[in-house]
C-alpha cells in the first residue's frame, strides 16, 4: 500500500507541476461562433487547455499551431460502433487525430461522456472502445503523447461522505475494474465530472451553500472524516478524495484524477434560486484559485487536480431546465456573463473583454521581495511613485503591499499589459478586482491629464539597472531617491 501511495504521489507531483484550468466547449448554440472566433477568444483569455465534445474538423484546423492542448471526444452516439470494431476505431483515430497531429496539440481522447449513467446499454463495450482507440494510437506511435480515458459522473460514487468510506456502485464493477486496469497500465488518468451545484441542490439543505461554493468556513463548520480525521472545507475536495478512496477500495491506488467538468449555472428556473450570477462567479473564481494555487485535497495536500470548467459559452438551445442553458462564462458574442474575481491566477481567464485587468501584489508574498520589486518599479521601472509620498492620494494605507500594488499596476499599464509585465519575480499577479480606494484611483494606462503614457522600461532582470537598493517610503523626493539609487548602483557595478 505504501509503495502504491508513493507511486501515486510521484505521478501526481509530476502532473502537479503543470496543474491547469481548462474549459469545455459545447456547441448547442443557436448562433455558434465560427471556429476562428472561438480560437481568438481562447487566445485572448489565455486558455491553454480545452475539451471538445467531438472532433470537429473546423475546430481542429483552427486550433493548429496555437499550442492549445486539446482533448477530443468520441461522441456517445459513435461509441457502440467503435466498441464493436477495431477497424472502426482505427479509422476514427486516423481521421480525427492523426490527420491533425502534431499541428493541433491533441493530448487526450475522451471516449464517450458519462456512459455508465447516460448510456448504460453501451457500458458493455466501453472498455473495448478504450482499448481499440488506444491500439490505434499505438499503431501510429502516439500512445505516449495522447492519453485515453472516459469521463465518469461522480454520482457512481456511493456513500461519498465521509470520503474514506466511499465506493463505486458495485453493479458497475464489471466495467470499472477492467477500465481502471486499462487506465493504470496505459499511464492515463480518471476523468471525473464534479458538480457541487447538484450535490447542494439534491441535499435538501444538508449541504451548506458556503461549503459548495468554496467560501471560507469556521473550523467548527468544516466537515470531518471520522476515520481519517481529515477536515473538508468544500464539496469539490470531498468528491475528489471520495474518488481516490473508491478506487483504493478496488485496489487501484496510483491513478490520478482530472476533473473534466465542474462549474455553476448563472441563471435558473424559479425552483433553482441558487443558480445566480453571484454564485456562479464565486464558485468558478474560487475553483480557479484553488486549482492554480496547488492547494490539493486533504488526502493529497499540495497535489492540485487539473480541472476543466463547464463551460465556455452559454448553450441556449440545450434542452432541460433554464440552468442547463446558463453554465457558460461567455455569451455567443464573446461577452463575459460575469467578471471573474481572480487574483493569483496569472492571465488565464481574466475574462473581462473590456480589458479591465490590474496588477496587484500577491497576498502572503515575501515582504523583502515585495520591497525590492517596489523599489525597482519606482526606480529603473520609471513609474511615477509621487502619489505614494506622505500626503499623496495613495500614501494610505502606508504598507509595502498597498504601495507595491500601486507601483506594479502603473508599470503593468505603462507597458501595455504585455505578457510578463505583472510578475515582479513572482510577487505580483493579474486581478480583475479594481484596487482603487478613496482618492487613490488606479487610472490604468492614462496619465493624470487623460493622455496615454508611452514609457519604455528595461527588464527587471536587466543587469544594466541591477537589483534595486534601499527602501521606498513616503516623504522622500523621487528625484533624490533615484539619485541615491544611481550612485549606489554605480558603486556596485564599477
Amino acid at each position: 500500500m505504501l509503495l502504491h501511495f508513493l507511486l501515486l504521489n510521484q505521478k501526481c507531483k509530476k502532473r502537479n507541476r503543470d496543474a491547469f484550468i481548462g474549459v469545455n466547449i459545447g456547441t448547442d448554440l443557436s448562433d455558434m461562433p465560427h471556429p476562428t472566433q472561438v480560437v481568438a477568444l481562447l487566445k485572448a483569455q489565455n486558455i491553454r487547455h480545452i475539451r471538445l465534445y467531438d472532433a470537429d474538423r473546423g475546430m481542429l484546423v483552427a486550433l493548429a499551431n496555437t499550442g492549445i492542448q486539446v482533448i477530443v471526444s468520441v461522441p456517445n452516439e459513435q461509441l457502440l460502433g467503435i466498441g464493436q470494431s477495431n477497424s472502426t476505431a482505427a479509422k476514427w483515430v486516423s481521421n480525427n487525430v492523426v490527420a491533425h497531429y502534431p499541428a493541433t496539440n491533441i493530448t487526450g481522447i475522451a471516449v464517450g461522456s458519462e456512459v455508465l449513467t447516460a448510456l448504460p446499454n453501451a457500458a458493455p463495450v466501453l472498455v473495448n472502445a478504450l482499448r481499440f482507440i488506444h491500439s490505434a494510437l499505438v499503431a501510429s506511435n502516439l500512445d505516449r503523447q495522447i492519453k485515453v480515458s472516459t469521463p465518469l459522473s461522480s454520482s457512481i460514487i456511493l456513500d461519498s461522505f465521509p470520503p474514506s468510506q466511499a465506493f463505486f456502485n458495485s453493479s458497475l464493477n464489471s466495467v470499472l475494474v477492467p477500465m481502471l486496469s486499462f487506465l493504470q497500465s496505459t499511464g492515463s488518468y480518471l476523468m471525473l465530472n464534479v458538480y457541487p451545484y447538484y450535490d447542494y441542490m439534491q441535499s435538501n439543505g444538508v449541504i451548506p451553500l458556503d461549503y459548495a461554493l468554496f467560501k471560507p468556513l469556521l473550523p467548527t463548520k468544516e466537515a470531518v472524516d471520522a476515520n481519517t480525521l481529515l477536515h473538508y472545507t468544500n464539496v469539490f475536495d470531498a468528491t475528489v478524495d471520495a474518488a481516490y478512496f473508491a478506487m483504493a477500495f478496488l485496489n487501484f491506488t496510483n491513478i490520478p484524477v482530472v476533473v473534466t467538468e465542474s462549474g455553476w449555472p448563472s441563471k435558473g428556473d424559479s425552483n433553482e434560486r441558487d443558480a445566480t450570477v453571484d454564485n456562479a462567479n464565486t464558485y468558478n473564481s474560487n475553483l480557479i484559485r484553488h486549482v492554480l494555487n496547488k492547494t490539493g485535497t486533504p488526502k493529497h495536500p499540495g497535489i492540485a487536480v487539473s480541472t476543466y470548467i463547464y463551460e465556455l459559452y452559454n448553450e441556449d438551445t440545450k434542452p432541460g431546465p433554464l440552468s442547463e442553458k446558463n453554465w457558460g462564462l461567455f455569451d455567443a458574442n464573446g461577452n463575459p456573463v460575469y467578471i471573474l474575481h481572480l487574483t493569483g491566477s496569472g492571465l488565464v481567464l481574466a475574462n473581462d473583454t473590456t480589458n479591465q485587468t490590474y496588477c496587484a501584489a500577491k497576498e502572503g508574498a515575501d515582504q523583502k521581495m515585495l520591497q525590492a520589486a517596489l523599489d525597482w518599479a519606482c526606480g529603473a521601472g520609471k513609474v511615477d511613485c509621487s502619489p505614494l509620498m506622505q500626503g499623496g492620494p495613495c500614501y494610505e494605507p502606508d504598507t509595502v503591499m498597498a504601495h507595491a500594488t500601486y507601483a506594479f499596476d502603473t508599470y503593468y499599464h505603462q507597458m501595455g499589459k504585455a505578457p510578463g509585465t505583472c510578475d515582479f519575480n513572482g510577487v505580483a499577479a493579474i486581478t480583475t478586482s479594481n484596487p482603487s480606494h478613496g482618492s487613490c484611483i488606479f487610472s490604468g494606462s492614462f496619465g493624470r491629464n487623460g493622455t496615454s503614457v508611452n514609457v519604455t522600461a528595461p527588464s527587471m532582470n536587466s543587469t544594466s539597472s541591477g537589483s534595486p537598493l534601499g527602501l521606498w517610503r513616503g516623504g522622500v523626493s523621487t528625484s533624490i531617491l533615484l539619485l541615491i539609487k544611481s550612485l549606489a548602483l554605480s558603486a556596485l557595478f564599477l
